[in-house]
């Protein structure tokens, strides 16, 4: 049986909080520029996790609905964001968040998309939402390469966590009721040195576990890696950050 998906990051929020990507600024640029994004908006951000995409807005002057299923990645966001009096955590998921009706202009995920149900999830969404209100999905993928350290750093993953889920985007129209969205994306890059490498891969939901064969044998090989490309004690993992924003359909 498949775990829960709400559970999945309870081992590994650790390395979660300290070593997935941050979002660009000009992610929130461009909503504001094209969305009308302001300090003045109400935000719930879905599958909030540690508060990555959440503290993107709040240095906006947003207001953000924190809203996470899983109790150790909504504590974690709590404690960071401790001192933000516009952050309010919410134990929720994205098809039933436990928010009023009508009541935030934007609806915000990152990564945790891939586990929504969409057709759930945008039904909940149209509750919340005001008329009119923005939908938007952001999330880092690793930009594709031919050699190098970008390659040779996906065949570990595909070797230590194949199981990784692609967004598709049929279910991103299923969740915005069709294709209303545009997509924008924007270059980023993470800079690790190596306990940050071994740290990112570790977050992810699907690679082994600490104190087992198979994480042993992944540290090994990043280690390796690391050591063969490291340049100023650290390497660079490059980024592209899509962003799907859009009115909801009906």
């Amino acid at each position: 049986m498949e775990l829960d998906p709400t559970l999945r990051f309870s081992a590994r929020v650790d390395a979660y909080s300290r070593y997935r990507p941050s979002y660009p600024p000009e992610v929130a640029a461009s909503l504001a520029r094209d969305c009308g994004l302001t300090a003045d908006s109400r935000i719930a951000d879905i599958g909030s996790g540690t508060g990555l995409l959440a503290e993107l807005f709040l240095r906006r002057g947003c207001q953000v609905y924190g809203v996470e299923p899983n109790a150790e990645m909504r504590h974690a966001a709590e404690r960071t964001l401790a001192g933000e009096a516009r952050f309010r955590s919410v134990d929720g998921r994205a098809e039933a968040t436990g928010l009023p009706d009508s009541c935030v202009d934007f609806v915000t995920a990152g990564q945790a998309f891939h586990w929504f149900h969409p057709a759930g999830a945008g039904t909940e969404f149209r509750r919340i939402l005001i008329p009119q209100g923005w939908l938007v999905l952001v999330w880092n993928e690793r930009v594709p390469a031919a050699g190098g350290f970008q390659a040779d750093y996906d065949a570990i993953v595909r070797r230590y966590a194949p199981e990784v889920r692609r967004i598709r985007e049929d279910a991103i129209d299923e969740v915005f009721g069709g294709r209303t969205w545009r997509l924008e994306r924007f270059p980023n890059r993470q800079q690790l040195d190596c306990e940050g490498l071994e740290g990112r891969l570790s977050s992810s939901s699907y690679a082994p576990l600490a104190n087992t064969p198979e994480h042993a044998a992944m540290q090994d090989a990043l280690r390796q890696l690391f050591d063969e490309y490291r340049r100023g004690g650290a390497v660079t993992i490059l980024y592209e950050t899509s962003v799907y924003a859009g009115r909801i359909g009906a």
